[in-house]
């Protein structure tokens, strides 16, 4: 890893040094904030502002990005016992976990774990990756992401800025510029090149896979916890539609940003900031998808 810019506090639970940051009063509700594949932290820089007045804000770097160490382990089931030990040592319960994009898989993970979490927020992810179709077509070759000398020079290769900026480019919608409105392209920079590059084969592989067997849809509805789904209605990964339908049938309450492409955390915290307050103020009310 390289390039780190920690913000927060390194605690120290089983899987290794986790980098923490926390914002807002000790004694408000905790929201817990996890960013997705290629983020860190700082994908929540926007929206912490926007909540830290009242709730006691968690940002926690998952294992392998950012400032936190982990080879391997980035499965849901390794990043949820972290985030449990994690939220242990703080003493945190009553928390809502709120996951963007991958981080979605280890909000849910933590909630079903911990018995820490009271609501759970997806935030732009589809109840599983079918429709990100180059995921199933190149799977053998993606499958040598964990070879070592590939995986390395597959990540070393999108440090090209070039590359990097039309790899991360389909997280906005279309003319989001990240250093006018977001943590900037230096932030998103070097949050790929802090990534571990094992990462790359879990995600891109081994994610769809487990997501196939197990789509948080189904895992919605088998932790039974008020869950809200936010999602940008120009969100070039997974169409809002057939996502807020899916989950609307499992029980959440649907928010459609109409200004947001994959990322409305970065392009549009205060109305995401206004959508988490308002679910909070009535955790059990639910919403069909919007049309």
């Amino acid at each position: 890893m390289m390039e780190r810019r920690m913000i927060g506090e390194l605690v120290q639970v089983p899987a290794g040094a986790v980098h923490v940051r926390q914002d807002g009063p000790a004694d408000g509700k905790p929201i817990v904030l996890l960013h997705g594949f290629e983020g860190s932290v700082h994908w929540w820089d926007g929206l912490t502002p926007l909540l830290a007045d009242t709730y006691r804000v968690i940002r926690v770097d998952l294992l392998g990005f950012g400032c936190t160490t982990g080879e391997p382990g980035f499965d849901q089931r390794a990043q949820s016992e972290m985030l449990t030990a994690v939220l242990e040592q703080f003493e945190v319960t009553d928390a809502t976990a709120v996951g963007h994009s991958w981080g979605a898989d280890s909000a849910l993970g933590l909630a079903e774990l911990s018995g820490r979490v009271s609501e759970v927020v997806v935030v732009d992810q589809a109840p599983d990756c079918d429709e990100i179709r180059i995921l199933r077509v190149m799977r053998p070759v993606l499958r040598l992401l964990g070879w070592a000398p590939i995986g390395r020079a597959v990540h070393a290769l999108l440090n090209n800025d070039v590359l990097l900026r039309r790899a991360l480019g389909a997280g906005f919608a279309r003319g989001f510029d990240p250093d006018a409105n977001g943590p900037g392209w230096s932030q998103l920079r070097s949050d790929h090149r802090a990534m571990c590059w094992r990462a790359n084969r879990a995600v891109m592989v081994e994610r769809p896979l487990a997501l196939t067997v197990r789509p948080l849809d189904a895992q919605i509805c088998a932790l039974g916890l008020p869950a809200l789904v936010i999602h940008g209605r120009h969100d070039s990964l997974y169409a809002w539609r057939n996502t807020t339908e899916r989950y609307a049938a499992a029980g959440a309450r649907v928010e459609v940003i109409d200004t947001a492409g994959h990322s409305p955390n970065v392009e549009a915290p205060d109305q995401v900031a206004a959508a988490i307050r308002d679910f909070l103020a009535n955790p059990s009310r639910t919403r069909s998808a919007a049309s």
